[in-house]
C-alpha cells in the first residue's frame, strides 16, 4: 500500500473515530505541516500551536476528505497553509520572505533517510514545477512556498483575483499530471 492510500485509509477511520488512525496520521505528516505552518509564520511557539489546531480541524474534517480531489498530504497541507495565514491576519501583520529563505528553516525531526526521500520530492516538484505555465508555476510557489495570499499575488500581477485563483488552480491541475506521469 502507498502512503497516499495509507493516509487515505487512515483519513477514512479517522471519520468513524478511530484515534489510532489519527496518531498514524499525525506521526506520518506533521513534520511536512509544521514545516508549511513554520515557514509562513517564522515562530516556532506560534507554529506549534498552529500544528495542534490543524491537527484537530483534520480530526474534525476526516469525513470530508474526497480522494478524487487531492492527496491526503495536499488536504492537510491546505489546511495548514490556511492555518497559518488566519494566524497571520489576526496578529495583524505578515513577514513574507523569499522562498530561498526557506533552505535556512531547521527541521530537527526528519532522519537522513527521509531527507534524502524529501529531497528527491523536492526536485521532482521543482522539475515538474518547470514544465507547467510559468505564471502559474510562479503563483504556486508563493502561495504554498511562502504563504503570499491569492489577494496579494493578483494584486502584483495586476489581474482580478478570480484570474489569479484559475491560474493556480489550472496549475495545480497541470502539476498534478506532470507528478503523475
Amino acid at each position: 500500500m502507498s502512503d497516499r492510500e495509507s493516509l487515505s485509509a487512515a483519513l477514512a477511520l479517522m471519520a468513524n473515530g478511530d484515534r489510532g488512525a489519527l496518531k498514524y496520521f499525525y506521526d506520518a505528516t506533521s513534520a511536512k505541516l509544521f514545516g508549511v505552518i513554520l515557514r509562513i509564520l517564522n515562530d516556532r511557539s506560534e507554529a506549534e500551536d498552529v500544528l495542534q489546531d490543524v491537527t484537530l480541524t483534520i480530526w474534525r474534517k476526516a469525513a470530508e476528505f474526497d480522494v478524487s480531489r487531492a492527496s491526503p498530504i495536499t488536504w492537510a497541507a491546505t489546511i495548514a497553509r490556511n492555518r497559518a495565514i488566519d494566524r497571520l491576519r489576526a496578529r495583524g501583520s505578515r513577514d513574507t520572505r523569499p522562498i530561498e529563505d526557506a533552505f535556512e528553516v531547521a527541521d530537527p525531526t526528519p532522519g537522513a533517510d527521509i531527507g534524502a526521500e524529501q529531497s528527491e520530492e523536492a526536485q521532482r516538484l521543482d522539475a515538474a514545477l518547470g514544465q507547467i505555465d510559468r505564471r502559474a508555476a510562479v503563483a504556486i510557489r508563493s502561495a504554498f512556498f511562502e504563504g503570499v495570499t491569492y489577494q496579494t499575488l493578483a494584486q502584483r500581477a495586476g489581474v482580478p483575483e478570480g484570474t489569479m485563483k484559475s491560474w493556480i488552480r489550472r496549475g495545480l491541475m497541470s502539476l498534478r499530471m506532470q507528478l503523475e506521469a
